[in-house]
């Protein structure tokens, strides 16, 4: 059940009916996450697609990006984020058995992902500053400084939809995963 005031797409006004109308017109659908923080803060909805948008023009594949997503969402705890992200995953090439690797933080279909999503869960699950030594084997496995500095990127973005999602207790509104 939803704790945070969230309105109805057609409740929608201004800003918020833009960008609601925008999402829509990609997904076929405004997803409750988007719902939820477009009704309370249309500005930040708006720079978090932002966000999204340019990291999908970045260097990272669609497929790098997902592993991203479902690593640093099962880290976090976030049941909304899993569910969208399965389904995004499955769209980008994973089959259910590589999405539940990715969600595990490995993938043994190629080092390159394997180090991906290694490095995002190392990332949120730890404190204090990243050693040389995890920087240096996350580039040796093919990420250049853009890409470390991009995949970065990823984890804020995805890490704030999953905080949003654990506060508000959004209904998930994709298949469930378990």
């Amino acid at each position: 059940m939803s704790r945070l005031h969230t309105i109805t797409e057609s409740d929608a006004t201004g800003k918020t009916a833009q960008l609601f109308g925008a999402i829509k017109g990609s997904m076929g659908k405004v997803p409750n996450a988007y719902l939820t923080i477009g009704s309370n803060s249309p500005d930040v909805l708006g720079q978090m697609l932002q966000l999204n948008a340019a990291l999908h023009k970045g260097s990272l594949s669609a497929r790098e990006l997902e592993a991203i997503n479902l690593a640093v969402s099962e880290e976090s705890g976030c049941d909304y984020c899993l569910a969208a992200h399965t389904l995004m995953a499955k769209k980008a090439g994973y089959t259910d058995e590589q999405t539940l690797e990715l969600r595990e933080a490995r993938f043994s279909g190629d080092a390159r992902i394997d180090a991906l999503v290694q490095f995002v869960q190392y990332l949120v699950s730890t404190r204090g500053t990243v050693s040389a030594d995890r920087v240096a084997s996350f580039r040796e496995a093919g990420f250049s400084d853009q890409q470390v500095v991009e995949t970065i990127g990823a984890v804020s973005a995805i890490l704030f939809t999953n905080m949003v999602n654990r506060v508000n207790d959004t209904v998930v509104d994709f298949p469930k995963v378990s």
